[in-house]
């Protein structure tokens, strides 16, 4: 038996019960009811019925939703980190160990927390997302979590090589850069006093160097003690690329403060590599005392290209961006002023009549609290006496810093034809995109701190997990560009730009999505952040029916249309 719609001329179509059999060797049929005149929802359960289904009773119990777990988020990630082969990356083989450090790092990304937290979250009776039943884990402990870091630490070498592979080759550039991050506690051999980026000074802290790719994917990553100095740091980079990497011919770009003229010297000549720097202020000034270099080759351009014997084969290209001069002539001016006026308040204490401040000693203290809280030391003069206190301000000295304002010199082992003048600084410029790896991994998105380990293989692991969801982060990050803030036009944005010195600008496109907040497509735009918490809002709902409650059935939300987007731009089904 079936159900057939018969269209009518004039009237809507027919809806009859029917049923077919043979005759005489021939297929037959013949409606045994007319169901016209019963209601659509009868229909389609008698259509169900007749089809070898089970029809629900009516009625609040019919179907019970016994958990939704959030699963957009996961299915987004997961989803990209196998379609890059982050899974294969990782181990060529499948077992526990990769399953978990799989786990941690998309955990890393959709909620950062402790390995105890994390583990509370992967089991299926505390599970905050439907990752852990996504991969199959079932119930997990810290201590396994704890193994698979070790089990990851083992597996660094040859990871990191296998991303070397894919992101750099012979002749090409890498960037590298240093920062640090605090510790709690005392326990961690790893954690010294040093020079802290966070700012707080006095306290305890690692530091870590990351290798990238010219593009800002993160290939390596390697941590040191805390008072490990920048420099000290580059040795190890280069041995890792020229033996772990077998790469013979790369250019290492790296800031003023990593790449030193000892580290040039004894390190980067004797390797072989090229390298892409930039000079200290020191070096500037000797260029202009010495001649070389002559503020007169700025009066109608940006960037001029000098040699200078001090610097024996190496080219040094100077640029002058007269935004930053301006700027920093602004806080200088505004510092001075503020110096002034403090200063001036203990002259008129020294000074008045009624109860004077007095003593060499106290009037010393006074004025070193003020120069050293404005940072103006080596602009003023001062006179401190028992009973006198003068300043004046040193002209000359201001007027020869204010000379140099917003003048920088890079400076390269390359040739012109190897690689241009504004190649070269923009090549020193993508420095910025490390920097960027060092913003998420620190406190936008993946939060390396707080450490909560103290052995130092298991910091060295906790770094390196960090970097790893960077790295599946950088590559969501670069096809999801279009519904982000991102400038997903890089090209035109350059090519908008009057000067490879100037101030990096956003394209048209990027203006209008950043002013308007909605994207080309008319939907509202992200951040990443912002769009996984849209995706986690796509859930994996647990349903049993009031017929078969001992079988649950697995139901996901359908996706909206930005959930949609995002999973079209990542290649990714929504139902993985």
């Amino acid at each position: 038996m079936y159900i057939e719609s018969v269209p009518n001329r004039n009237s809507p179509p027919a809806v009859l019960l029917r049923e077919t059999y043979r005759q005489n060797g021939k297929f037959c049929k013949r409606t045994l009811c007319n169901l016209s005149h019963w209601p659509v929802e009868h229909i389609e359960g008698l259509r169900g019925v007749l089809r070898g289904g089970t029809v629900i009773p009516a009625g609040r119990d019919a179907l019970t939703v016994t958990r939704s777990l959030p699963h957009g988020h996961v299915a987004a990630a997961l989803g990209m980190a196998r379609k890059i082969g982050l899974d294969t990356i990782l181990g060529p083989d499948a077992n526990r160990c990769r399953d978990l450090v799989m786990a941690m790092l998309i955990s890393r990304i959709l909620d950062p927390a402790s390995k105890l937290a994390t583990a509370r979250a992967l089991s299926p009776a505390t599970a905050a997302s439907s990752l852990g039943e996504t991969l199959g884990l079932g119930e997990v402990d810290d201590d396994e979590l704890y193994a698979a870091l070790d089990w990851l630490l083992e597996r660094q070498p040859a990871i990191e090589t296998i991303l070397a592979k894919r992101h750099l080759a012979n002749g090409t550039l890498v960037l590298y850069d240093v920062s640090s991050s605090y510790m709690e506690g005392r326990c961690c051999p790893l954690a010294k006093r040093g020079y802290s980026r966070d700012c707080r000074r006095g306290t305890l802290q690692i530091v870590y160097g990351l290798l990238c790719a010219p593009d800002g994917c993160p290939v390596a990553i390697e941590v040191f003690e805390g008072n490990t100095a920048d420099p000290m740091t580059l040795a190890p980079q280069i041995e890792k690329l020229k033996q772990r990497f077998h790469l013979d011919r790369v250019v290492l770009v790296g800031d003023r403060g990593m790449i030193t003229e000892a580290r040039i010297a004894e390190d980067l000549k004797s390797a072989g590599l090229d390298w892409i720097t930039a000079l200290r202020a020191p070096a500037i000034k000797e260029l202009l005392n010495s001649g070389a270099l002559q503020l007169s080759l700025f009066d109608q351009r940006d960037m001029a290209s000098i040699t200078s014997p001090d610097f024996p084969g190496e080219r040094l290209i100077v640029c002058r961006n007269s935004d930053l001069a301006a700027e920093r002539a602004r806080k200088r001016d505004e510092l001075l002023a503020a110096t002034e006026k403090d200063l001036g308040r203990i002259k008129g204490a020294v000074e008045r009549k009624r109860n004077p401040l007095r003593g060499t000693a106290e009037i010393a203290l006074k004025v070193g609290e003020v120069l050293n809280t404005h940072k103006m030391k080596k602009h003023f003069d001062v006179t401190i006496a028992e009973a006198e206190f003068s300043f004046a301000r040193k002209t000359g000295d201001i007027a020869s810093e204010a000379a140099t304002d917003g003048l920088y010199v890079v400076r390269t082992s390359l040739d012109k034809e190897t690689l241009g003048d504004a190649d070269t600084v923009r090549s020193y410029k993508s420095l910025s995109l490390v920097e960027r790896a060092f913003r998420c991994i620190k406190t936008v998105d993946l939060h390396v701190r707080p450490v909560y380990h103290w052995l130092a293989d298991r910091v060295r692991a906790h770094v390196f997990l960090c970097m790893l969801a960077y790295y599946l982060e950088w590559h969501m990050r670069q096809r999801l560009a279009p519904m982000l803030f991102d400038d997903a036009d890089k090209e035109a944005a350059e090519a908008q730009r009057a000067s490879v010195v100037a101030q990096a600008q956003r394209s048209k496109a990027g203006i209008k999505k950043q002013t308007t907040g909605m994207t080309e497509d008319g939907l509202p735009v992200h951040s990443f952040r912002s769009l996984l918490a849209d995706l986690a809002t796509l859930a994996r709902n647990t349903i049993v029916t009031a017929i078969t409650p001992h079988l649950p059935i697995t139901v996901p939300t359908r996706p909206t249309p930005i959930q949609q987007k995002a999973f079209d731009l990542l290649g990714v089904k929504c139902g993985q």
